[in-house]
């Protein structure tokens, strides 16, 4: 008899929680302290709000999921299912993975988390596929497995608008900063593995977005070895910046003759160090289809 499997992730992934209801996920909601007051995503703290307070100056700090939170709802899940697939964000930049294994180890093997270092919308992808392969009847641990398997087939470019947070971040010394800002030079940044590291410098947000395009077309080559579009699904990111989202779809469904997947936005756990104003390109392999 198949075990009842249940998948969790948290609101880095982009998953609202009225689509996890939909989707028959659960999501936890990454918590902010802003000018001391703790907040959660997306259950009393808004996208609209969020910016509102990094522009205007609010201290913004990340933490990791509460434990007893955490361990609340896995317990109450249990009662109905019997093993749970857990989804955190990426290792690489928090240690809330860690955490949640650590805590996993007290539930018998009846708790296995997922450290594939995703965020955003390819954390999305591996939820979703995690959730088809729970429903076609795979335990947690072979769905661990699948997703572990291709945990390297996928990469984000980020384009920043501003270098204020980076710097803000201490991601940039002052100086360069300064020189950056005079110089109009639109960083962009990529997210493989663990890492968030430079990729290149451009002038323009056109240049940077040509940038992020032949990036993709390379690793579809070269990191992941596609030669059919259908393998891999590509999606963008942004920072509270809708419209130019929706126009660099419209420029990538032009290049590569494909659909866009998610035009999402950021994660709020990377968006309070990169700013508004940023634009993001996922390509990530497909584990299985989805339709």
């Amino acid at each position: 008899m198949d075990k009842k499997v249940v998948v969790v992730t948290d609101s880095n992934s982009g998953i609202t929680q009225s689509e996890a209801n939909e989707l028959g996920i659960s999501v936890v909601p990454m918590p902010f302290y802003i000018d001391g007051t703790l907040y959660y995503e997306d259950i009393d703290l808004t996208q609209e709000q969020f910016y509102q307070k990094l522009t205007e100056g609010g201290d913004i700090k990340t933490s990791m999921p509460i434990t007893g939170n955490l361990m609340d709802l896995w317990d109450s899940l249990l009662k109905e299912y019997d093993e749970i697939v857990y989804i955190p964000m990426s290792s690489g930049l928090s240690s809330s993975c860690s955490t949640a294994a650590m805590l996993a180890e007290d539930y018998d093997g009846r708790v296995v988390v997922v450290d594939n270092q995703r965020i955003s919308v390819t954390m999305k992808l591996s939820a979703l596929e995690a959730k088809k392969l729970a429903d076609m009847g795979q335990s947690a641990q072979q769905i661990h497995d699948a997703l572990m398997s291709n945990k390297f087939d996928s990469r984000i470019y980020i384009t920043v608008d501003t270098l204020e947070y980076l710097k803000k971040g201490g991601r940039l010394t002052p100086a360069v900063a300064a020189i950056g800002s005079l110089l109009k030079i639109k960083p962009v940044l990529s997210i493989y593995g663990e890492k968030l590291d430079k990729y290149a410098m451009a002038r323009t947000m056109k240049q940077a977005k040509q940038i992020m395009i032949d990036a993709i077309k390379k690793d579809m080559d070269e990191v992941l070895h596609v030669s059919d579009i259908d393998e891999v699904t590509i999606s963008i990111a942004h920072t509270d910046n809708l419209e130019a989202a929706e126009k660099f779809a419209s420029e990538l469904e032009e290049e590569f003759n494909t659909k866009v997947d998610w035009i999402d936005p950021l994660s709020l756990s990377v968006s309070c160090h990169i700013g508004p104003g940023a634009l993001a390109c996922t390509v990530t392999k497909k584990l299985i289809p989805l339709d």
